[in-house]
């Protein structure tokens, strides 16, 4: 069975990393959830998407360049008043169910790693005894590397994209994400025009696909042999692979 994952929670039907979002996904029978972490110089891990903060709150800036608790002040677009949570409330929120975690490291606007984050977020996870539920993820080879030394034993996936295959060139970067992942997921259009040239060097149970939101597309990619989907609508996701099933 392909593994479904909601992405930043399932962005296409709540405000994307949100309390909230991630409430009503855990009550679904999703695999997974996905979201993103950045670290404030103060040293707080944040549930955000961007570098920046205008695209998804009210405010502008960097989210390195928070202080203490200033996230408390930030309210999320299109939500209820929420701000951004911590990485410790989403874990609150997921802790007692049985979804996968799917954490992506992000990384300050100008691609550098954030030192120490790999560290700090293995840490978070094995307070709460999560570590076999959690996957640490990225799209940078250098902070996957990071995460195997941070956490040693811990699974990870790297994220690959028409970037990627440009930056690293499709062969040869998706055997440089083989030597410091578990998992790779590719993005759907890229996967459909080289899915012979990538399933020759990707196990397909290794293999994942994002971000198939429309019924169609999702109905394609639950067809395939792979790992997992992860997308914006898991309830449609949910909705195929029932009918799939049948």
């Amino acid at each position: 069975m392909v593994h479904i994952i909601g992405h930043r929670g399932g962005r296409n039907l709540w405000p994307e990393n949100s309390l909230s979002g991630f409430r009503k996904l855990a009550q679904m029978p999703v695999d997974g959830v996905e979201f993103d972490i950045h670290l404030t110089r103060s040293g707080e891990m944040l549930v955000i998407h961007d570098p920046t903060l205008e695209r998804t709150t009210d405010a502008q800036g960097s989210v390195a360049d928070l202080g203490p608790g200033k996230h408390r002040e930030i309210r999320l677009k299109e939500s209820d008043g929420e701000t951004i949570p911590t990485l410790e409330e989403v874990f609150a929120v997921f802790k007692d169910t049985m979804l996968e975690l799917h954490i992506e490291l992000k990384t300050h606007a100008d691609g550098t790693p954030y030192e120490g984050l790999a560290a700090r977020a293995f840490a978070a996870v094995e307070r709460l005894g999560l570590p076999e539920r959690s996957i640490l993820t990225s799209f940078h080879p250098d902070v996957l590397v990071d995460i195997r030394k941070a956490a040693p034993g811990i699974r990870t996936l790297s994220s690959f994209d028409a970037k990627s295959a440009a930056r690293l060139g499709l062969a040869s970067g998706l055997s440089l994400m083989k030597q410091c992942s578990d998992i790779i997921a590719v993005e759907k259009s890229l996967l459909l025009a080289q899915w012979d040239e990538i399933t020759q060097l990707v196990p397909l149970d290794s293999l994942g696909a994002w971000v198939p939101n429309e019924l169609s597309d999702l109905e394609y990619w639950l067809a395939k042999p792979i790992r997992q989907i992860t997308t914006d609508r898991p309830d449609l996701a949910l909705q195929a692979r029932g009918e799939h099933a049948q």
